[in-house]
């Protein structure tokens, strides 16, 4: 336990700017204070002294008059009480303390210049008493220790309000890093702070600029591909049949339909990726739907359904889910094809959502890629073949359409195979 206090004040202290400064603060206040005392102390022990000694000199020879022959240990008294001073007679009929539990402190070396000797032989000798704060030290402790601890609050607050400006700039990259560029990092001052939140406003809007102009790009290409494979693939489809050509028309057919169906992913993962990516809702019964995906897809009668009953109505984008559908029945087939059992696609409820799992039991992903097949273009080593397909879109656009929805998306190893498990919340 303690070396995790440790390493997590070790991590504060590099961390915290604020802890590092208010430190630094109170350091330089106590070390302030202790010059100061110091040189003050050394002034006093040495000037001030030897000033004020003919003074205190003369009050003591009064005292001692007005004591009388021999002292009077009442007027002793008397006078103890009144001043913060300490007195102690010696001589051959009064000997009296006024605090037998310690020294009379002179100001001296010796402090044999606050002594005096009346002329019957006793000595009369002066010190510091009970000053006024050594009655309550308790007290008065306590009251320097909370204006100790009010200053350093104090000192916490006001450089929690300067360095404030961190805070918005901080949770401003964050936003910017995930691609929110609509809310801007709030200029609160006009310091240097202020104006690196402003110039990182105006890096943001620029890099929005350039992705907004990409996109536009993207799509304007995407769309215009489109004509000329469209008459690639009928001139393809209108060539003479011969035996020597089919398995070439085959293949040149293939390669349009792959390149038509890249365009397609690529025309929907922008529109998904964009901010204002509009989803046409309505109520959907996930199972039917599915189920007709299975049915439609060339090997769905390999796939093993596992729905649950009673699952909720959801208001969702039949065309979208369906894609979502699709590239994971594509994705599970393609890589589990070769498994001992083939794969499963499950329904539940989640809440008042729905969760659905795709999984096969192939040979799976390794640990370190997990985080990266919803990447656009990704493909892991074992899947960078022809004979596997894909491009590497399929996952992103899985993952853009949950996200779309308001849903999660994660990928994990099932041991053995890989399991997607999507979460559609109602909406």
């Amino acid at each position: 336990m303690r070396a995790g206090r440790s390493h997590r004040w070790r991590h504060r202290w590099r961390h915290s700017l604020r802890v590092r400064l208010i430190i630094v603060f109170v350091l330089l206040a106590l070390a302030m204070t202790a010059v100061f005392l110091g040189g003050m102390q050394r002034a006093f022990s040495t000037g001030w002294r030897d000033a004020a000694r003919p003074v205190v000199a003369d009050y003591m020879d009064r005292i001692v008059a007005e004591l009388g022959t021999p002292p009077d240990v009442a007027r002793a008294q008397a006078l103890v009480t009144r001043l913060p001073i300490s007195i102690r007679i010696e001589g051959p009929s009064v000997n009296w303390d006024s605090h037998p539990d310690r020294r009379a402190h002179g100001f001296g070396p010796r402090g044999d210049w606050l002594s005096r000797t009346t002329a019957d032989g006793h000595r009369v000798s002066f010190g510091v008493g009970t000053l006024p704060w050594q009655r309550e030290p308790q007290g008065i402790g306590w009251i320097t220790l909370a204006l100790l601890l009010v200053l350093i609050l104090l000192a916490y607050a006001y450089v929690r309000r300067l360095l404030r400006p961190l805070d918005d700039i901080r949770a401003g990259a964050e936003r910017f890093g995930r691609g929110a560029f609509d809310v801007p990092i709030p200029l609160r001052r006009r310091d240097e702070l202020g104006d690196l939140a402003q110039r990182i406003n105006t890096m943001a809007r620029d890099i929005q600029g350039m992705l907004d102009a990409k996109r536009a790009l993207l799509l304007a290409l995407s769309h215009e591909l489109r004509s000329p494979l469209t008459r690639a693939r009928l001139n393809a489809e209108l060539l003479p049949a011969t035996p020597e050509s089919e398995t070439e028309r085959a293949a040149l057919l293939r390669d349009l339909a792959e390149m038509r169906d890249l365009i397609s992913d690529l025309l929907e993962s922008e529109r998904l990726a964009s901010p204002h990516a509009a989803l046409h809702r309505e109520p959907v019964d996930l199972a039917a739907l599915i189920r007709e995906a299975v049915n439609e897809h060339p090997d769905g009668q390999r796939v093993t359904p596992d729905f649950a009953a009673d699952l909720p109505t959801l208001a969702l984008d039949r065309a979208r889910i369906r894609l979502l559908v699709r590239n994971l029945l594509d994705n599970a087939l393609r890589h589990g094809a070769e498994a001992s059992e083939p794969p499963r696609i499950a329904l539940r409820r989640a809440g008042q959502g729905v969760e659905v799992e795709v999984r096969d039991f192939g040979p799976g992903v390794d640990a370190a890629q997990l985080e990266r097949l919803t990447e656009p273009f990704y493909r892991t080593d074992s899947a960078r073949q022809r004979a596997t397909g894909g491009v590497g879109l399929g996952m992103y656009l899985c993952r853009l359409v949950a996200e779309a929805h308001g849903g999660t998306f994660t990928v994990r190893n099932a041991n053995p195979g890989l399991a997607v498990n999507v979460v559609l919340p109602a909406a």
